[in-house]
This record gives structure tokens, sequence and C-alpha cells, in this order.
């Protein structure tokens, strides 16, 4: 389980330390083992910053994160992450890039090609292992830095807007493979996303946050495994709610600036 508590984030000026910018405001939030959480909000609402203290990379300025009932501190292999590029080193092959961060996890050399193959065999990419980045479409490299994560295999993935570049027929296909994924992994996935098409179909719940200082505003849940039809009446209706009730969260958000 990941819990945030009483968490909120502030980032203090250089320039003024009296002075700072609140970007999360007293967030408690409970992610269970085995869920599919979207976050979505305005931007700088804080769903980044959010994914970054699970994975240990931020601090919390109030408050705790915590993964299996320990404190979160710093990063660890078991909350693997997918960022918005691809972090992969140009001059390494797709397989070599996995297998460097095998070998930063200790895998025993001997082990390390086997599994990055198995992991890009889980993305379709087993026939492109040789080839180096610079030569992979946008989508083929994200799928690269999936596998990465897959061979490290974490009971948690966390992903920030993964598939924000990509053209939207190539980021449908990666949505489907990611449920995929997650259905055979039974994992975690705490997923990022600007896209309200893209949450309602990955998502087993949708957290929408206020502008910064970010607050939680409303959840939607969704019933894991079910078939997603966005042009069904149902989920044309539901689409419609997160659409309203995130022009009205942006509406205040403005009426308040303009009250300042």
């Amino acid at each position: 389980m990941i819990e945030l508590n009483n968490v909120s984030k502030a980032y203090y000026l250089k320039r003024n330390k009296s002075k700072a910018r609140i970007v999360l405001d007293d967030i408690s939030l409970k992610i269970e083992d085995g869920e599919f959480v979207c976050l979505i909000g305005p931007s700088g609402c804080g769903k980044t910053t959010i994914l970054n203290m699970i994975a240990g990379f931020e601090k919390p300025t109030l408050g705790e994160v915590v993964f299996n009932d320990e404190k979160i501190t710093k990063p660890s292999p078991e909350r693997g992450v997918v960022f918005q590029d691809y972090s992969l080193f140009p001059w390494m092959s797709a397989v070599n890039n996995i297998m460097l961060a095998l070998e930063c996890m200790k895998v025993p050399e001997g082990e390390r090609r086997e599994i990055a193959i198995k992991a890009l065999k889980k993305v379709n990419m087993e026939d492109s292992a040789d080839l180096r980045p610079n030569i992979l479409s946008g989508g083929m490299k994200q799928r690269v830095a999936i596998a990465r994560m897959l061979a490290l295999d974490p009971p948690v993935m966390l992903m920030d807007e993964p598939f924000s570049a990509l053209d939207e027929q190539t980021r449908a296909v990666l949505d489907q493979d990611i449920i995929k994924i997650w259905n055979e992994k039974e994992s975690t996935i705490v997923f990022v996303t600007h896209i309200i098409d893209e949450a309602l179909t990955v998502a087993t719940r949708i957290i929408m946050l206020s502008d910064a200082p970010g607050k939680i505003v409303k959840e939607w849940h969704l019933e894991p495994n079910s078939k997603r039809d966005l042009t069904s009446q149902d989920m044309i209706t539901l689409k419609k709610e997160i659409l309203e009730t995130l022009v009205s969260v942006s509406a205040e958000a403005d009426v308040g600036t303009t009250e300042e």
C-alpha cells in the first residue's frame, strides 16, 4: 500500500528563503495494492510532484509518504519509473540500455541479456533488441523504457505522462499494452496524464487535483478489467462529468487569482 499522509510541498525561492510556491496542500491518499490510479488536473497542480515523492526523488515539506508501512526517504527498485522522455543512452542498443539497469541492480552478468530480451518481448520489441535509440520511433523508444522497468520487476510502476509526446494512434496501442502488462503482473500503477480519454481507458480510479496548491477535488472509480467503450453513453456521461469538474476547478483558480 502507498499512503500520503497530510502531505504538503513547497518550493522556496532561491533569492528569498522566506517566500515559497506551495504546490501541494495537505494531501491524504491511499493507493491499494493492484490499483491502477490516474492523476489528472490542471497544469502545475502537483501531479508529477506526487509521483516524484512516491518514487523517492523528492521529500514532502510537511507530512509523510509511506510504502508498505515504511516511510519513503529515497528511490528504491520496488518503485519503477517511466518518465515523459525516454531516458535512454543513445550510443547503446535497446538491450544494452536494459542490461545496464540490471547491472546497476547487481544482477549477475550471465543473466542480464536473457532477462532484458524477455522484457523486450513483453512490449513486442525483441526484434529491435540490438538497434540504437536514434533509429527507433518515439513509440519504440518508450516501449524500451517500459521494458527496462519491467526487467527490474517492481511491484509499483510510476508513469509520468509516458505517452504524451506520441501520436494518438500510437498512444492508444501503448495504453492497451500497459493494461495487458498490469493484468499479467498484478502490479500497482500510478499514472499521470492530462488526457481524460486515456484515464478512462486504463484506470481503476481517477483522482482529480485542483489548481496549485493542489488538493484532491474528486475521485471516480471504474470496474477493473471492464471493457471500456469510450463511445458508450455511460462513458460519454462520465467523461462529461470529469471535464466539467476540470473546467470548474480551472475557473475557480482564475477567480482566486483575480481577487488577489
